[in-house]
């Protein structure tokens, strides 16, 4: 069921049009809510009172119609979406989709949405969607983390026979339940996630850390929590809050007291640990009770304890993922650190990179493992690369 669960199904202008009826109608059996979002072409196929008797809510249409409530439609249904879903999206859409044009309600709408799963069911002629450019704008949007619905093969509406018809509503609702309910595979695993930086106290008023914001690592804990593992997340600051359905959650503040709460986890017995969090590696050697007033300072640092490397020592049979953020000879110091840690696979990224440096929802990656095997990634949205982390984490049980 996805009682909860606010699906925006955007309506362009095609004839499979009619087929996003059914779609409504079963999103709204299993218990969602559903908003409609129409273009101008598609009200030629279907009118917006149908939509409108079937979800129960007023049907969405121009950028500026009259309404009783003040707010900004575009963004407001975007914040609200848990899946935005295009049903039939034409090849007109697409290009707009892939190119960030925003020029009618359901432009604007997908590109306020970040947050909510995107997906788009395709519907069109035949040679349409085999032409070059909607190939490519296709391929843009799934490197984007878009969920692309597959056309059927069979005849279409102008009497060609070829791939174009819009997936069946059963299948399309199907897809869009596996998004919101993922497979629960990693159902009965205790996984630790380490996320966030830590700081280190130099006076009573000042620190050092580092520009991490948690990001990434707050979104394989979201992921593992859906895919139904039991999530102890230890982490320092954060620029996100705690996703749902974590099991545990532990705040640290120096790297000390991320090791201490690291190691108590171990002792109660994990599965995995994904060490996401970027801890200092140094710590000024005395920390002054006041606030420093001297018009010179030299401060003099102690290393910090090494947490993965703690782990690496006592995880047996358990799965040890690390994170190797760098700006220079990437893989060189990825492949060391994967030695020296003794983890199953390093996720490493060169944070001098447009997309995947600190603090954005993107990143670029290179997954490197144990046995060798060298896995360059495009970059895509942190969340969908938690899942790419998790799927490649379960080739290592028992190992």
């Amino acid at each position: 069921m996805l009682y909860g669960k606010n699906i925006v199904l955007g309506v362009s202008g095609g004839i499979a049009a009619y087929k996003s009826c059914e779609i409504v109608s079963r999103f709204v059996k299993l218990g969602a809510n559903v908003d409609v979002i129409m273009t101008e072409h598609a009200e030629h196929f279907v009118t917006p009172l149908t939509f409108e008797t079937l979800s129960g809510n007023k049907v969405v249409r121009g950028m500026f119609e009259e309404r009783t409530e003040f707010d900004v439609r575009h963004v407001s249904l975007a914040k609200k979406a848990d899946v935005l879903l295009v049903a039939p999206a034409t090849a007109n859409v697409i290009a707009k989709f892939a190119g960030g044009i925003a020029d009618d309600m359901l432009s604007t709408t997908w590109l306020a949405c970040g947050k909510g799963h995107k997906v788009v069911a395709p519907a069109m002629n035949t040679a349409m969607y085999d032409d070059p450019a909607t190939m490519s704008n296709l391929q843009i949007l799934r490197s984007r983390g878009v969920t692309v619905i597959e056309p059927a093969t069979g005849r279409l509406a102008c009497g060609d026979t070829g791939k174009g018809k819009m997936a069946e509503p059963v299948d399309i609702v199907e897809a869009v339940k596996e998004l919101l309910q993922p497979v629960r595979d990693w159902e009965g695993k205790r996984v630790l996630v380490t996320a966030g930086a830590t700081e280190e106290d130099i006076d009573g008023v000042r620190f050092i850390t580092n520009r991490s914001s948690g990001k990434m690592g707050c979104a394989i804990a979201e992921a593992a929590a859906q895919r139904g593992a039991e999530v102890v997340l230890v982490h320092g600051n954060l620029a996100v809050p705690v996703p749902s359905g974590v099991a545990s959650c532990i705040k640290t503040a120096s790297t000390a007291e991320m090791y201490d709460a690291v190691m108590a986890e171990a002792e109660r017995g994990c599965d995995a640990f994904i060490m996401a969090a970027a801890p200092a590696d140094y710590r000024p050697k005395h920390r002054y009770e006041q606030k420093i007033k001297s018009k010179e300072l030299t401060i003099e640092f102690e290393k910090n304890p090494d947490i993965a490397a703690a782990v690496g020592r006592i995880k047996n049979d358990a799965v040890l993922v690390v994170f190797s953020a760098e700006t220079e000879e990437l893989l060189v110091n990825a492949k060391t650190k994967l030695k020296n840690k003794n983890a199953d696979f390093a996720v490493a990224n060169d944070v001098t990179k447009e997309g995947a440096g600190f603090n954005v929802d993107t990143n670029i990656v290179t997954i490197i493992d144990k046995n060798g095997k060298i896995e360059p990634l495009e970059m895509m949205p942190k969340r969908v690369l938690a899942d790419v982390i998790l799927d490649k984490a379960k080739e290592f049980y028992g190992a």
